[in-house]
């Protein structure tokens, strides 16, 4: 590895302060009893039901509607769907076909202050039956209702909406493609209301979500909605029509309220420990490993911070996550993983110093030693956490979908709170190679450019300069 310039501390160790503030404090903004985030911080975090506690929810078809097991298990696929858009990993699904009726839970957003049950399954993904019809909203006469629209297609006959950025148009638009059973319909509608620049308005329920107009016969299925989305409104369109595709209306019989088994109280109580903990393990540190234990709690400080950025939402790219019990718990052991990653390059750079190298040359043959058990101890933790993920999180998932041969011979199993664990745990890791290896070696081969740091005492050898 090349020489490090001395100022390569400063910069690397400041910029993770000034990371792990942000990610803890974020940044709001207050105009009367408007807040608005620019950054999220830990205030922000959507925490488990286990936490927090939620909604108990039963969904059930229109009475008089006998769904069969398969029109169960195609809402049961949209729900979870739903689930996933509005970022709740945590939840219970519970199928009774004989009563045809859904059972969930699922916890409550940390941003809202009211727990309010109705506005909670409205939040859920809008239960309600997606339609196409000919004719936009000044179509509908005093006496009529949507209904009297005709009916083009229905959630049932879609297949895929997508949102997405049209670098010829330079706009932002939503893809929809239909299943073989909507091809038709959409034909003959198309090919009539072309002629006219008519419209096609898309409702869920009686609530009209977009009222795109006809320009183009589409033969297809294949067609393009247009009309100045930003990236936000593209996607809450494109998600309403995905979640919309029910194959009966979704009706609530009932939902309440339920308390968390941990409660915030014990959450708090669990931080000031964490923290307490945290702060003797950086004494430990700093007292047996001396210089490089202290640049290890400066990169456990950062790998802690980034972990807690990826739950947030801190990074744009990034949606909020819900974090569980289990979770905390992939964090811990994430962040144990990041101690043991220090804790075997300080002793290589001990063992290096007693062998009779420079600070320089054990400094660097001690990384160099520690890295292939690091690695393989990482990279385990990394694949366990990323089967986790893929054998306990929606099906839709990335993880799902890319170990979905190995799934298919014993089926996957949707469960939140494990899939939590293995987010979090695969994220701390992750970030474990970047704080805990690369970083903290910038830092110490940064110091170990000053005379003063350069005694062989403070990585743990004898009193005398090398």
């Amino acid at each position: 590895m090349k020489r490090v310039k001395k100022p390569v501390f400063f910069v690397v160790a400041c910029a993770i302060c000034v990371f792990a503030v942000l990610a803890t404090i974020g940044i709001h903004t207050h105009y009367g009893d408007i807040t608005t985030t620019w950054i999220r911080g830990l205030t922000d975090i959507r925490w488990g039901i286990d936490i927090r506690g939620g909604v108990d929810v039963t969904f059930a078809p229109p009475s008089g509607h006998n769904a069969t097991n398969e029109e169960m298990d195609a809402a049961r696929s949209i729900i979870e769907t739903r689930m996933l858009n509005n970022n709740i990993t945590d939840y219970d699904l519970y199928m009774d076909y004989s009563a045809h009726q859904i059972i969930v839970r699922f916890p409550w957003q940390s941003e809202d202050t009211d727990f309010d049950p109705e506005a909670a399954v409205k939040e859920l993904g809008e239960t309600a039956m997606l339609s196409f019809r000919e004719g936009g909203s000044s179509a509908i006469k005093d006496d009529q209702t949507y209904e009297d629209l005709p009916l083009v297609l229905n959630g049932a006959d879609v297949e895929s909406a997508t949102a997405y950025y049209n670098t010829d148009e330079k706009e932002y638009q939503i893809s929809l493609e239909l299943k073989d059973t909507g091809v038709k319909a959409f034909d003959e509608a198309t090919e009539r209301l072309s002629k006219t620049k008519g419209v096609i308005s898309i409702w869920m329920d009686d609530t009209m979500i977009s009222e795109p107009s006809v320009s183009s016969h589409i033969t297809n299925g294949k067609a393009t909605i247009s009309g100045s989305f930003t990236a936000e409104n593209a996607k809450a369109l494109a998600d309403k029509i995905n979640g919309g595709a029910l194959p009966f209306k979704l009706e609530t019989s009932n939902f309440s309220t339920i308390s968390p088994t941990l409660g915030e109280g014990a959450r708090d109580a669990m931080a000031i420990a964490g923290l307490i903990g945290f702060a003797f393990i950086v004494l430990f540190m700093i007292i047996k490993y001396r210089l490089p234990g202290f640049v290890a709690s400066i990169a456990l400080v950062g790998q802690a911070a980034g972990t807690f950025a990826a739950i947030t939402g801190f990074f744009s790219f990034n949606d909020s996550f819900t974090l569980t019990i289990p979770g905390i718990a992939g964090i811990i052991l994430a962040l144990g993983m990041g101690v043991d990653a220090n804790v075997i390059t300080a002793e290589r750079i001990k063992e290096e110093i007693y062998s009779g190298k420079s600070v320089n040359g054990a400094i660097r043959a001690g990384y160099k030693r520690a890295f292939a058990a690091i690695f393989d101890g990482n990279i385990t933790m990394v694949i366990i956490a990323l089967i986790l993920m893929g054998a306990f999180g929606t099906s839709d998932s990335l993880c799902a979908i890319i170990l979905s041969p190995i799934f298919t011979w014993f089926g996957a199993s949707t469960e939140g709170t494990i899939y939590s664990f293995g987010y979090t745990l695969a994220v701390g890791v992750i970030l474990n190679f970047l704080f805990g290896i690369l970083l903290s070696r910038l830092m110490t081969m940064s110091l170990a450019d000053f005379r003063a740091f350069r005694k062989p005492a403070l990585y743990g050898g004898a009193n005398n300069e090398k």
